[in-house]
């Protein structure tokens, strides 16, 4: 519980503003029908969000309906926002349960960056303060998911935006082999995976995480390799990895 007390009449001008939005308007009454917001309240907190041009009254009807304005609040909120939110419990649950540590990364700037990890948490963890580390997208287990399961326009423009930035070319070699058929077989198994290469004493598993039709996210699980090679980690983690993925997607809001 907060040592601070709560600003009843922000708590209560948000309301207002929620609930006039999910009913696409309504007049002062109903509002207070909505909310149990005395209406004498529900009048100057709807006035306020007047003058703050979050709300405007239709003098003819006598309903109050959201302004354009009030998009502005959403302005510094993108959709990985909600994963990485949602994500958390999911990832402290499972990494409970493999001991592994998990990381949380996202597509920005051509490259992977890490949003969330339990590297603190798990027992077998190797590195730490992961949290915005930025990850090559051709070479590791979630960039391979992010390009795997990402749309043919999405994909080719990112690989044609790495050729540019690093002068790779096709057929992209990498440590594992070709790029072409590391996406094949990541389609067939659900999972991005990298065995080889960027860190060469680990291997990695990675989930996507979709949000209207986008990877938007990428769930990454990170193992030692000498105690477990790639095979056995997909008999292993495979499952638990996609059942989690599955769960974050569950819980995210959908698109309005």
């Amino acid at each position: 519980m907060s040592s601070y007390s709560h600003v009843r009449s922000l708590q209560r001008g948000l309301e207002i503003l929620q609930v006039v939005n999910q009913h696409r308007g309504l007049k002062a009454s109903e509002v207070t029908e909505h909310t149990g917001i005395p209406r004498p309240t529900v009048y100057r907190l709807l006035e306020t969000l007047e003058q703050m041009r979050f709300v405007a009254r239709d003098h003819s009807s006598d309903i109050w309906r959201v302004c354009l304005h009030a998009k502005s609040l959403s302005s510094g909120f993108r959709d990985e926002d909600w994963i990485v939110q949602t994500a958390i419990p999911e990832m402290i649950r499972l990494g409970r349960k493999v001991l592994w540590p998990l990381d949380l990364v996202t597509f920005r700037n051509n490259s992977m960056e890490i949003r969330e990890s339990t590297q603190n948490l798990s027992p077998y963890s190797i590195d730490h303060g992961m949290v915005g580390l930025r990850l090559p997208v051709l070479e590791t287990a979630g960039g391979r998911a992010f390009l795997a399961f990402s749309s043919n326009q999405e994909r080719n423009h990112v690989l044609a935006s790495l050729e540019q930035e690093l002068g790779v070319k096709p057929p992209y070699p990498t440590p594992d082999g070709p790029l072409d058929k590391i996406l094949d077989r990541c389609r067939e198994l659900g999972v991005g995976y990298r065995q080889d290469g960027f860190r060469m004493e680990t291997t990695s598993l990675s989930a996507p995480i979709l949000y209207d039709g986008r990877v938007i996210a990428c769930l990454t699980i990170v193992f030692i390799k000498s105690a477990q090679d790639l095979e056995a980690g997909l008999e292993l983690y495979r499952e638990h990895l996609l059942d989690a993925a599955r769960t974050i997607m569950a819980a995210v809001p959908g698109p309005q």
